[in-house]
């Protein structure tokens, strides 16, 4: 599924956090939104999965208005993995990922064989099968959200919709959840934190900066030490290791992914 959107505009009781931004995701393409804490990103990325109601603009699915689309029509192509995910019922990891299949089945029908092979071959990759049967409510943070994006993938949307989800996960994990979502070949629209491992996974980035995207482009050519100034005020040296991986030097701090 392509997601388009043109002119998207968001208030808060008179506020603008999102103002007049525009995105087009195609050809099976994962794009990135980077900036600092409190410029909109999530809020950005709410209005397109209906949490919020834009003020202004339309956003378009298949080049077809959203609101053409009902949730369910929707849930069968768009897979959404939030920062938080708060299951407050009790049952086993099975049945948090086998919820994924529910927008593809008619009223009252039961998982078939197909359904179910998908279930365990999600959980599978995000390395959770030996808890399968554990209960979702005694696993890590990290767990939790391991389940959550398996649950997105046993959905098998076409577009996939990402707000920080690595955000609870250690080194290892961050790692293997982004390679599985490229590996997914399908279109990608997420929120990182991290700008190494957007360079790394990134096909397209955009910049924000106070509600808006102010630098987009390859991860070649929006991460610059100029660029990186100007949205995190911050001085640093970056240095191309190759194609996919960059070191950056914080002031007297280096990290490389």
């Amino acid at each position: 599924m392509d997601l388009r959107v043109n002119n998207l505009h968001y208030s808060i009781e008179g506020k603008e956090i999102v103002k007049g931004v525009s995105l087009k995701l195609d050809q099976k393409r994962f794009r990135t939104i980077l900036g600092p804490n409190g410029c909109g990103k999530s809020t950005f990325l709410k209005n397109i999965y209906r949490v919020y109601k834009p003020t202004e603009g339309e956003i378009y699915l298949d080049e077809k208005p959203r609101k053409s689309y009902s949730l369910k029509q929707s849930a069968k192509e768009r897979a959404v993995v939030a920062q938080f995910n708060n299951l407050a019922f009790d049952c086993s990891v099975y049945d948090v990922v086998r919820m994924g299949r529910t927008p593809h089945l008619k009223r009252r029908e039961r998982e078939h064989k197909s359904d179910l092979e998908l279930v365990d071959k999600a959980i599978a990759e995000v390395g959770l099968t030996e808890k399968k049967n554990q209960s979702y409510l005694s696993l890590s943070g990290g767990e939790k959200q391991r389940v959550v994006l398996a649950r997105a993938i046993a959905q098998q949307p076409s577009l996939l919709i990402l707000d920080e989800p690595t955000n609870h996960l250690d080194i290892r994990y961050q790692l293997t959840i982004l390679s599985i979502v490229k590996r997914l070949n399908i279109n990608v629209l997420a929120v990182l934190h991290d700008v190494q491992r957007a360079y790394k996974y990134s096909d397209y980035i955009y910049l924000r900066k106070d509600g808006k995207f102010v630098y987009e482009g390859t991860p070649g050519e929006v991460i610059t030490e100029k660029n990186i100034k100007d949205v995190y005020d911050v001085d640093c040296k970056i240095i191309k290791e190759d194609e996919k991986h960059i070191l950056i030097n914080y002031e007297d701090r280096k990290e490389i992914i």
